[in-house]
């Protein structure tokens, strides 16, 4: 395909360029609209410069994408609900050996969460965790932010539900969900292990530090907010021993905390006890000639009083330890019900996980177990659909129709035709430079427009030499362009989310630099990559 005429390709060029820009760089002065308005702004332009039609303007929208996308936030929606990562964020803490085996379970429990919760959603939940992390034990937080937000970013390319990428490779290249898997799985568990190392060599000395005695009030104080994050363990207290008087109090407080309508239960039996107890003014009032009449009345008030407060505070506990029993009963109805809907919720997913590897179709089946989440909820949906990246999926929508007119343009066919000969995929050194082409351009035009505009050309190349080394083409594009995020803070969402949510954090927020990112990234991603390169299958 030759270029297209000039007015095209200038065109072309203004409107790929503007969205480009809106895309990587959201908050520009002159046009802040963010990245949403700007995909669709440039896919607009593509239509009003009549670089594409209308009609293959909606055309270039891939609807199984879509679908994939849509149920794999709703599952993440409802796993966290089913409090999945709070039981991840349990097993950062649990029985920590110091500094290092942090950073080691940080890198293992992100790159895995990551390859079934995409990677955003693990930077959203984990990161203000980690942070406290970091706090309680008294460590500089850089080194668990970089270990969460790279180890995301490698984790992910191991499955096609893992990043955004994939989901596009996993629908153009037809490539199973068990094949895919297999594939990049051992370049992945080794990416892992090496980004870990490289943490561990080039932050050792800040992870030596151990902490000084001064700092244990310090240690105590994050201890407790950690443990009041809403990803970490619940906290349970219990009744020690009282004496009575405590435990009437205990349990009236406790009661009209936890029932509404208790107030009222109590206020009328604080009346009736003090209808039976005379005031001082009645007792005062008895004339004074019959001074030893209002002794005997005095103590004859004293006598009853004393019974019929035994016999409010005896009718008072009976009235506490029934509401307190009902309520029990009610607490624990709601216990199993919510014990249930969580195996329910486990069940779907792992349902769902047996029908990728059984190579039904994803976009179907994913959209079909978020519609028995929503149903097995048997609520309303609304609250939980509203937690849905609408934003996203509009994004894909002016992405794909903006990619599809720079595409008519020429230009990618011209670059890669002066590209292939150099990049064929049966020899080392054209895997090499086709790995530098993805690398750069992941990071220049983003990784999923990267794999939008290389993927059907790289594949076609690769299928002249064999059937194999078109899914082998298609499986190094998902691990460079996946892996090549690393490279910058700006290289991917992912990435993003980890600088903006620790930055945001209350009371102990951090400020990941650009520097300090790119110091880590650039020898890490180019390491994981080569190492992930040779063992790709």
């Amino acid at each position: 395909m030759a270029l297209a005429s000039s007015v095209k390709v200038v065109l072309g060029l203004i409107a790929f360029a503007i969205f480009w820009v809106l895309a990587v760089f959201p908050a520009v002065p002159f046009v802040p609209v963010g990245r949403t308005a700007g995909s669709l702004l440039g896919g607009m332009l593509m239509v009003i410069f009549q670089v594409i039609t209308a009609d293959q303007a909606y055309a270039a929208i891939d609807l199984q994408i879509l679908g994939l996308l849509f149920g794999t936030m709703v599952f993440s929606v409802y796993l966290e609900r089913a409090d999945m990562f709070k039981y991840l964020g349990k097993l950062l803490s649990w029985k920590s050996r110091g500094a290092k085996d942090l950073i080691c379970r940080v890198c293992l429990i992100s790159a895995i969460s990551s390859a079934f919760f995409t990677n955003d959603t693990t930077c959203v939940v984990l990161t203000e965790f980690v942070l406290k992390i970091a706090r309680q034990h008294n460590l500089p937080p850089h080194p668990f932010l970089l270990a969460l937000a790279s180890s995301a970013n490698i984790g992910s390319a191991a499955t096609p539900i893992g990043n955004p990428q994939n989901l596009v490779i996993a629908v153009r290249s037809r490539i199973s969900f068990g094949n895919f898997l297999i594939g990049i799985l051992p370049s992945m568990i080794m990416g892992v292990i090496v980004n870990a190392l490289l943490l561990l060599c080039m932050y050792w000395k800040l992870l030596s530090i151990e902490k000084d005695e001064e700092d244990v009030a310090v240690e105590v104080i994050a201890e407790e907010e950690v443990n009041s994050h809403r990803f970490s363990p619940a906290t349970m207290t219990y009744f020690t021993s009282f004496n009575s008087q405590e435990w009437n109090s205990r349990l009236e407080v406790t009661a009209v905390q936890s029932s509404p309508g208790m107030s009222v239960l109590m206020g009328h039996v604080e009346n009736l006890r003090n209808r039976s107890i005379p005031s001082e003014n009645e007792i005062r009032g008895v004339p004074s000639a019959s001074k030893e009449a209002a002794n005997d009345v005095s103590s004859q008030v004293k006598e009853e009083t004393i019974p019929s407060k035994r016999v409010a505070s005896l009718d008072r506990l009976g009235d506490v330890l029934s509401v307190l029993s009902s309520e029990g009963k009610d607490d624990l109805t709601t216990r199993w019900k919510k014990i249930l809907w969580k195996s329910c919720v486990y069940l779907v997913t792992t349902g769902l996980l047996i029908a990728y590897l059984l190579g039904l179709n994803m976009s179907w089946t994913t959209i079909t177990g978020a519609l028995a989440l929503v149903v097995l909820d048997f609520r309303d949906a609304r609250p939980s659909l509203e937690k849905v990246s609408y934003s996203l999926l509009v994004f894909f929508c002016g992405m794909f129709i903006t990619v599809e007119g720079f595409n008519k343009t020429g230009i990618p066919r011209t670059l890669w035709e002066f590209m292939e000969p150099y990049s064929k995929i049966d020899r080392v050194s054209g895997i090499a430079i086709l790995a530098v082409v993805i690398l750069v351009m992941s990071n220049l035009a983003s990784n999923v427009p990267t794999v939008l505009l290389l993927g059907a050309r790289v594949a076609a190349s690769a299928a002249l030499v064999s059937a194999a080394d078109e899914k082998k083409a298609w499986l190094i594009l998902a691990w460079v362009s996946t892996v090549a995020g690393n490279l910058s803070l700006l290289g991917s969402a992912a990435n993003m989310i980890v600088c903006e949510q620790a930055r945001r954090a209350p009371q102990i927020g951090y400020t990941l630099s650009f520097w300090s990112h790119l110091k880590f990234g650039v020898p890490s991603t180019l390491i994981v990559t080569t190492i992930g390169l040779t063992l790709m299958r």
